[in-house]
C-alpha cells in the first residue's frame, strides 16, 4: 500500500464531487418528482443541467489551462 497522500486527496475529492452530483440529480429530482409530479421533475432536471453546463465549461477550461502550463514547464 502506497502512502501517496496527494493521490489520496485527489481520489477523495473526486469521490465527494461525484457523490454530490448523484445526490443532487437523483435524490433531488426524485424528491421533486415525488412531491410535485413529473412536470416539475423535468423542469428541475432541465434547470440543473442548464446550470451545470457553464460550470462544466469553466472547469474544462481550467483543466485545459493547467495541462498547457504543465506541458510548457517540463524543463
Amino acid at each position: 500500500m502506497s502512502r501517496d497522500l496527494r493521490k489520496y486527496v485527489k481520489d477523495t475529492n473526486t469521490r465527494i464531487l461525484i457523490g454530490a452530483f448523484i445526490m443532487l440529480f437523483v435524490i433531488g429530482v426524485g424528491l421533486i418528482w415525488a412531491i410535485y409530479g413529473f412536470g416539475a421533475a423535468v423542469t428541475a432536471l432541465l434547470c440543473l443541467l442548464g446550470a451545470a453546463v457553464p460550470i462544466g465549461l469553466i472547469f474544462l477550461s481550467l483543466y485545459g489551462l493547467d495541462w498547457i502550463v504543465k506541458r510548457a514547464n517540463r524543463d
